[in-house]
């Protein structure tokens, strides 16, 4: 027998909960302990307060259950541990307990797993835990721990977390809410993220400072405000001219929360029809803003302008704005940089931060312009999903152009609407190319007319209502049409018609495409005296806009005077076909899926009174292979096409447009996309496309698998998805940021990095301690620098550089380079130097691509050449 000795277990330390400290404190020679965690919980249970007091009365009561800003306040609760004791004692430079390493949290995702971890412990409410837990935005993995393991203090520390919970309840007057659905537990879940950035704000950093009448002052600073509207302002004092009547049914239609649809030819007025529409219900205090959603980030800047120009008004064209002229913070309401650049929105909200991006933050501005794909995220289980779900409760959300052929998207776009009606919003969805059976499953109630144009309305107070109201057509316009498989013969008739004076549209399907036809075009133009341009979206911002503003000018109204004065060939991609109003003699596109094409047709020849050279006609040429051919060997027959759009898809539609020699717009456009999209049964190789389509490939997810993504639950199991690996659409999207400079250097104290930008300024960085520079110092130069960015897809991205040689230049204090305790959350920046042949190289002049030469010039953008090119 052995006898072992009595070795007496040591005790865990413990502090009490009203001792632990929530954050560090920057003064100019040190770091020190800020706000203990107690407190800095209370001012977050206040911030989530008074965020709730700002909604209208109806939307209030509607959409929080009482006890709401508790949840908020404990968020933090697992920053009574001893491995985050130890985390800001390091920070600070004073004594830790031994055996806590601070780096362990990262296992269980930091202090919000605790958090989770403890709600779970003590039996709170349904979804609760999960809220606290998510409250970084990401589901931290917590398989098989428990809130007293050893690790995270054991009993006595959880006891100390379980007193803070009481005391915020004492505190906070509150308790715990009971949460109905999924939907308001992710609106709480944002409302719990977006009260802790505010409440980790400047404004609260000092723990010398009082801070508890503070909350209403920094949400008046950054824009929560509850926005003032002047009185019964009719459509014409909005927009100069007196609605349409499809335009008019619409207002009257859309008169409470709800879903409602309006499918209208292009051209018709559809964007000012939900615009008015949503006045009205703003007016009547049934919604808090306005999140107007575009098809994708390739949409024109000038929708942006018209929006500004429906709120403030516009003095010039003796327009009226919807907002009142002493509405409390007007500058901060209206879309544009100011919101950007004169606020800081706590840790996530500033430079640096997940969510001082303006795609992002738009979705929490009052009023908004955005893409549909920022929208979707709402309804995904992606890395601060339910902060979109926040931004979004209660307004009226506008999706611009939703097409049939989005079915790929369709379960998305299917639960996103389901979530925004539960949400109390309006929604307004506008599109010149729905198909029945989709707008049925976007309302998810039956709809039957097959009448075009067509309002369906369906309000959310009654759930089985739906009505159907046919629009008056309005005139039709005549387009001739015919198919060509010769790009050669398409060039030298777009030169020659451009030659006698006519302004030519060129529509590729993508970026690479688009550039190698500019430039086949643009020597022989410029001998024939011909004008031409190139217009896509991988172009930095300042290009971009430079570019837009003049070709959109050239093509639109603006140009009408100098239109004859020379022929035009502008060369585009999908943003010429999006939200701009540009109007071509003449048009040469690229084949694509049926409600694209009318999309395209749609900037043909539309406004009669537009001046023409004589021998202009309307006619489009489309590109396109030979039937046969495509069904075979779709890939090889659409070339670039087939991998932006579904080879099925597109042989669907070249089915129905190979003997079309005419269209008549609108009378056509609902036959021919119920011939496109009509369920049937295949055979052949069109079977193998449809299963494509349905199942995927190695290189593209199916629709199946999508409609899992759909999925809005709070997740407990770690499966969060960064942004960057969130696909909402059948093309692989832009997802990486390409930060273009012209050089970049270090000084010798090691205190500021120098960036040279394209055009010669210099902007300065430091790279350790940001207080080197003031906040709006920071912001000013953050905003900078997001204008030199171009979005590229995966593919073409350059490789990346390791997070630490960003930070010695800085750009960790501009950009976000991902979550410390989320391995995942991936950072999606990258860093060119163009040189003086336009030839990108890497920041360390290493190789800057695996596979192909990269360059950027401000007449072609960013552009991939691959080295059998070069």
């Amino acid at each position: 027998m052995v006898l072992r000795s009595k070795t007496a277990i040591k005790p865990i330390p413990v502090i009490s909960y009203k001792d632990c400290i929530a954050k560090s404190y920057s003064t100019e020679n040190s770091i020190v302990p800020g706000h203990s965690v107690l407190t800095h919980c209370q001012i977050v249970g206040h911030v989530a307060r008074e965020l709730i007091a700002r909604y209208p009365t109806s939307l209030r009561t509607a959409l929080f259950p009482e006890g709401s800003p508790l949840v908020a306040a404990a968020h933090d609760n697992g920053k009574v541990s001893p491995t985050f004791f130890n985390k800001i004692m390091r920070a600070c430079s004073l004594a830790q307990f031994p055996g806590f390493n601070p780096e362990i949290e990262k296992t269980w995702g930091g202090h919000a797993g605790v958090s989770q971890l403890t709600a779970k412990q003590l039996g709170l409410p349904e979804y609760v835990p999960e809220i606290l837990g998510q409250h970084h935005g990401f589901s931290p993995n917590l398989s098989g721990m428990r809130a007293t393991d050893e690790v995270l203090g054991g009993l006595p520390w959880h006891q100390e977390r379980e007193k803070l919970l009481t005391a915020l309840k004492k505190l906070l007057e509150e308790s715990w809410p009971q949460i109905e659905s999924v939907a308001q537990a992710r609106l709480l879940a944002g409302l719990t993220s977006v009260s802790d950035w505010i409440g980790s704000g400047h404004p609260f950093d000092n723990p010398q400072t009082p801070w508890s009448n503070k909350a209403g002052e920094v949400l008046n600073q950054l824009g929560f405000v509850a926005a003032t509207y002047k009185p019964q302002l009719s459509f014409k004092e909005l927009f100069g001219f007196s609605p349409r009547e499809a335009q008019a049914l619409l207002v009257e239609q859309v008169s409470s929360p709800g879903v409602y649809v309006l499918e209208a030819p292009m051209g018709l007025g559809k964007t000012e029809a939900a615009l008015y529409a949503a006045y009205k219900v703003l007016a009547s205090g049934q919604a808090r803003g306005i999140y107007f959603a575009l098809p994708t980030q390739l949409t024109s800047n000038k929708i942006f302008e018209r929006f500004n120009e429906f709120l403030q008004g516009n003095k010039k064209k003796q327009l009226a704005g919807i907002l009142a002229d002493d509405c409390a913070h007007r500058s901060l309401l209206l879309h544009g940089n100011a919101w950007l650049l004169d606020t800081d929105m706590g840790e996530e909200g500033r430079p640096g931060g997940a969510w001082f991006n303006q795609s992002k933050r738009g979705l929490l501005a009052p009023f908004a312009v955005g893409t549909i794909d920022q929208a979707l995220m709402a309804a995904m289980n992606v890395k601060h999903g339910f902060v979109r779900a926040f931004g979004l409760a209660g307004k009226v959300v506008i999706l611009d152009e939703v097409h049939t052929y989005d079915a790929y998207t369709s379960s998305l776009l299917d639960a996103l609407i389901t979530l925004l009606r539960d949400l109390h919003c309006t929604v307004i969805i506008l599109s010149a190319t729905l198909n029945q059976e989709r707008r049925q499953q976007l309302l998810d109630r039956p709809a039957t007319s097959m009448d075009y144009p067509l309002i369906t309305a369906s309000p959310t107070n009654n759930k089985e209502e739906v009505t159907e109201v046919s629009v008056p057509p309005g005139e039709n316009r005549h387009v001739n049409i015919s198919l060509h498989s010769d790009d050669s013969f398409a060039v030298d008739q777009a030169l020659l018609r451009a030659e006698q004076g006519q302004q030519v549209l060129w529509i590729e399907n993508t970026v690479r495409e688009a550039q190698q036809r500019y430039l086949s075009l643009a020597a022989r133009a410029c001998e024939l005296g011909v004008a031409s341009g190139l217009l896509h979206s991988r172009f930095t911002v300042d290009d971009r806009q430079r570019i837009e503003d003049k070709w959109v000018n050239l093509y639109g109204k603006a140009g009408w005077p100098d239109r004859q004065t020379q022929g035009r060939i502008l060369v585009g991609t999908q943003v010429l076909e999006q939200s701009l109003d540009i109007d071509a003699d003449f048009m040469v596109s690229r084949f694509a899926p049926t409600d694209m094409l009318l999309q395209r047709l749609g900037r043909l020849w539309r406004h009669s009174e537009t001046p023409r050279c004589t021998t202009a006609k309307p006619e489009a040429w489309l590109l396109a292979p030979i039937l046969d051919d495509a069904i075979e060997t779709p890939q090889s027959h659409f070339g670039a096409s087939a991998f932006v759009y579904s080879p099925y898809v597109l042989c669907r539609s070249l089915e129905v447009w190979q003997e079309i020699t005419n269209v008549s717009l609108p009378d056509d456009i609902r036959g021919l996309i119920e011939r496109t999209y009509a369920t049937r049964t295949e055979q052949g190789a069109m079977s193998r496309w449809l299963q494509e389509l349905e199942e995927g490939t190695r290189h593209r997810t199916g629709r199946n698998t999508l409609q899992q993504l759909a999925r809005v639950a709070l997740a407990e199991g770690g499966n969060t998805l960064p942004e960057s690996k969130a696909q909402t659409r059948y093309s692989e999207t832009d997802s990486y940021e390409v930060l273009m400079l012209r050089n970049i250097e270090g000084d010798p104290e090691g205190k500021m990095a120098t960036l040279t930008l394209l055009d010669g300024r210099r902007v300065q960085l430091p790279t350790q301690n940001r207080a080197l520079l003031t906040k709006h110092e920071l912001r000013q130069r953050t905003g900078i620098l997001m204008r030199q960015v171009v979005s590229v897809p995966q593919g073409d991205k350059p490789k990346a550089v390791p997070i630490d040689r960003l930070k010695r230049f800085g750009l960790h204090h501009c950009f976000f380079l991902g979550h410390p305790d989320w391995p995942e959350d991936e950072s999606v920046l990258r860093v060119a130097l163009v040189d003086e042949t336009d030839a990108l190289r890497a920041i360390d002049n290493n190789e800057i691509h695996e596979k192909h030469q990269l360059e950027y010039r401000d007449d072609l953008g960013y552009r991939v050449i691959k080295n059998q090119e070069g």
